[in-house]
């Protein structure tokens, strides 16, 4: 099935649904997620049957703030789709997809780990790349570049934040 068709199949289900460079996007709020998701996997016709990513994007000024992304694929029918949730940066909870879905559960901890999402119900939300201590979450564009000191063949080299042009 074509970009085009699998919006026309779905666009009375879900109305925000867009095509863009033969990719299907559809926008849905976080409440209505794990529905939107069962019903993409179980329609026969679609089978959107594998989670391959879940990450998010970050945009500090706008609302909302976070976008998480779930990229679906139907191995039966050898199309995809990706569903996007906007969520407000004073309450980045999502519910986690993990019992729909098995594979999510590192995608969500990675996600969480690096953006600071939280997979609500997640059977183990802890840090998967950064070290358990770590404070933050270096993929919101809010964070500090940060960085240490280089030392390289005798010269110098400060850390990111600190580096001025000559």
């Amino acid at each position: 099935m074509k970009a085009a068709e699998i919006a026309g199949r779905i666009r009375d289900h879900f109305p925000d649904v867009y095509v863009a460079r033969d990719e299907v996007t559809v926008l849905v709020d976080r409440a209505e997620l794990i529905d939107a998701l069962i019903r993409l996997r179980d329609q026969p016709d679609l089978s959107f049957g594998f989670l391959s990513s879940v990450t998010a994007t970050d945009h500090p000024d706008k609302d909302p703030r976070f976008w998480v992304v779930y990229e679906l694929r139907s191995v039966e029918h050898a199309h995809r789709l990706r569903v996007k949730v906007g969520l407000p940066g004073g309450d980045p909870h999502m519910p986690s997809v993990t019992p729909l879905f098995p594979t999510a559960d590192w995608h969500e901890r990675e996600t969480w780990d690096l953006f600071g999402v939280v997979f609500d119900d997640h059977p183990d939300l802890d840090r998967i790349l950064l070290p358990d201590d770590w404070e933050g979450h270096p993929l919101r564009k809010d964070e500090e570049l940060g960085g240490v000191g280089t030392q390289y063949h005798g010269a110098f080299i400060p850390p990111v934040d600190e580096r001025t042009m000559p």
